[in-house]
């Protein structure tokens, strides 16, 4: 099971994945005003690689952005690939 642990202050944040309490990933972000949150980088390691790691970082940051009203913008290459392959999650990308 993965466990996602997220950490904010007011300039940055992070969303840390858990595989049987070992760190499995991590996915970073930025604040851009106090509506919006830039996710600029996402890091899986080697060993957890294909196990949906950075899926469950990703549905973490879109679970956050839709229960406290903030827009996200996707400026790492995993995260922006993942918003264009999943129409669901659109909603909670910067127009």
């Amino acid at each position: 099971m993965i466990e996602v642990k997220q950490t904010n202050d007011e300039k940055h944040g992070s969303f840390e994945a858990f595989i049987d309490g070992i760190s499995a990933g991590k996915m970073t972000y930025t604040w851009a005003g106090e509506e919006r949150f830039i996710i600029d980088h996402t890091e899986v390691g080697e060993e957890h690689n294909g196990k949906g790691v950075g899926k469950e970082m990703l549905l973490a940051a879109v679970d956050f952005a839709r229960k406290s009203g903030k827009k996200i913008i996707p400026l790492c290459p995993f995260a922006k690939a993942s918003f264009q392959k999943s129409e669901e999650l659109q909603d909670v990308l910067v127009n």
